[in-house]
């Protein structure tokens, strides 16, 4: 995240936790059963679809009609979305998909991008929605972009579902004197093309004296950039507080990684929507607000061991 923005940038992710909950086994995606109520009838049947899909006539008719919503997400962003051993996308956002489904009697269907290609797939209609660990900020609900402040688009409307900050992290005993984002200055670090980490990174080297800027090795995913340090070809990484925190839970048993400093800029994670497309934004902040009441939404957040980054009810464009 940035001063400035978020997670991922206006051309592009902010992924709160504690570091020892990050659930490792949590690998299978929630799942619901509709109402099983055989039909005897157009009125019982009326009635078995309205239980099992109490919101479905909120949706735009062609999605409800089609059975699907076509999600763009950068797959590659553990615990938040990510592949499982049997290729299985599974996480922290396709579990909440999964219950906000049941709700609208929909499926979500997760196509994997780059991150900062995202918004373009959504502006182009590849996706109805992206839902990839993206801060909400002002700069994409406008569609300005963060590095020079000029509109490149018409912005996109954002449902708030979770929150989180940005975190630094180093091999695992050798933190190089980094305590902060101050530290960085002369040193090397790693971070996915498009975050907010990025847009950190970059702002914190212009604040560089003497000559010693932050040397920015940008990947096009955060497993890329986590390579690359693990290798020792950087000083330090950086990502959502979440991922990071995962990353050094899981990466070589937890004897590759550890965090350095505390988290910063926490900002909400927002679903991402066409401007235009104010009924399909409606209706995903009702099925959230729906699971967060009847308690699914809860359940999902303290499964991935994230309980601290949850919200008591959803929010549009609640991004500063």
């Amino acid at each position: 995240m940035t001063a400035s923005s978020t997670r991922r940038t206006t051309a592009a992710h902010s992924r709160l936790a504690a570091v020892g909950a990050i659930a490792v086994a949590g690998t299978l995606l929630l799942t619901g059963c509709g109402d099983q109520t055989k039909d005897s009838g157009s009125d019982s049947t009326d009635t078995a679809s309205a239980s099992a899909a109490p919101l479905a006539d909120k949706l735009p008719k062609e999605i409800r009609d089609a059975g699907v919503v076509k999600v763009g997400s950068d797959i590659a962003y553990a615990p938040v979305e990510f592949k499982d051993s049997s290729g299985k996308t599974v996480g922290i956002d396709p579990d909440i998909a999964a219950a906000m489904g049941k709700q609208l009697g929909v499926t979500f269907e997760f196509e994997n991008g780059t991150f900062d290609t995202l918004l373009t797939g959504l502006r182009s209609d590849r996706y109805d929605i992206a839902m990839s660990a993206m801060t909400d900020s002002k700069e994409r609900q406008e569609g300005i972009d963060a590095d020079t402040g000029k509109k490149v688009g018409e912005g996109v409307d954002f449902v708030d579902y979770f929150t989180a900050g940005v975190s630094i992290y180093t091999k695992k005993g050798d933190d190089q004197g980094i305590k902060g984002w101050s530290d960085l200055c002369g040193k090397k670090i790693v971070l996915q093309r498009g975050t907010v980490s990025e847009d950190l990174a970059k702002a914190e080297s212009k604040k560089c004296t003497g000559g010693r800027t932050i040397s920015i090795e940008a990947f096009d995913n955060d497993q890329q950039a986590q390579t690359r340090l693990r290798a020792g070809g950087a000083d330090a990484g950086s990502s959502d507080f979440p991922v990071a925190a995962y990353a050094v839970k899981t990466s070589g048993g937890g004897k590759d990684f550890q965090l350095v400093g505390e988290q910063v800029e926490a900002a909400p994670y927002g679903i991402a929507v066409a401007k235009d497309d104010t009924q399909l934004r409606d209706a995903l902040k009702a099925a959230l607000d729906a699971i967060i009441a009847n308690g699914e939404y809860n359940k999902i957040i303290e499964k991935w061991g994230v309980g601290d980054g949850a919200v008591k009810e959803a929010t549009i464009n609640g991004g500063k």
